[in-house]
């Protein structure tokens, strides 16, 4: 599938809150796969400015391009695939594939491809197991000296979903927490580090 509507609510763990779930789930050390998302913008921050995120995932010997930009409810994903050589030039020189359904929504959105640069990198550790109607994901991830830990929950329906997600949050005890996406997340911690924040 090309593009597709992403509702999901997610929501920051302590390492206890995550150890608690991974128990509760029966998610071992076993059930979770790593990826890597590699990181896109323009120098001035393009993408960002109109709410969107740009980024390879390598998982599983896969590597897809994907987009992500606001919808009236949650995001719309465009995918392309991409073979290791596109990858390799990708985070070598910044240099994306001439074409594809994800270069034709960045025209679109009249972003100057040439002008995208490579950021940096996030490795998560994932589990995912079904929860009431939709997947709960469980993931540690690390970037630029850091490590996090987090829930998320993929829904079709949003009303029923948001009320799923907190009501399990409420059942072990979590807070509800202000939690951006891990693009927000690796960028602030990237002007920390340059002393910008």
């Amino acid at each position: 599938m090309t593009q597709e509507l992403e509702i999901e609510f997610k929501n920051l763990l302590t390492k206890e809150e995550f150890s608690d779930l991974c128990l509760y789930f029966n998610l071992s050390d076993e059930k979770f796969i790593t990826q890597e998302n590699h990181y896109f913008d323009t120098p001035t921050f393009s993408l960002k400015e109109k709410g969107a995120a740009l980024r390879i995932r390598q998982k599983k010997q896969k590597n897809i391009l994907t987009l992500k930009e606001p919808a009236e409810i949650g995001l719309l994903e465009t995918h392309q695939p991409l073979n290791t050589e596109e990858v390799e030039i990708a985070l070598q020189s910044s240099i994306l594939p001439k074409s594809g359904p994800v270069i034709e929504r960045l025209t679109y959105l009249n972003i100057n491809i040439e002008s995208i640069q490579y950021f940096g990198s996030l490795t998560t550790n994932r589990a995912e197991t079904h929860y009431k109607n939709g997947l709960l994901v469980l993931d540690h991830s690390r970037y630029l000296n850091k490590e996090d830990f987090e829930v998320e929950f993929e829904v079709q329906d949003e009303k029923l979903g948001k009320k799923q997600f907190h009501s399990l949050l409420q059942m072990h005890s979590i807070p509800l927490r202000k939690t951006e996406n891990k693009i927000k997340r690796f960028y602030l911690a990237s002007k920390k580090n340059k002393g910008e924040l």
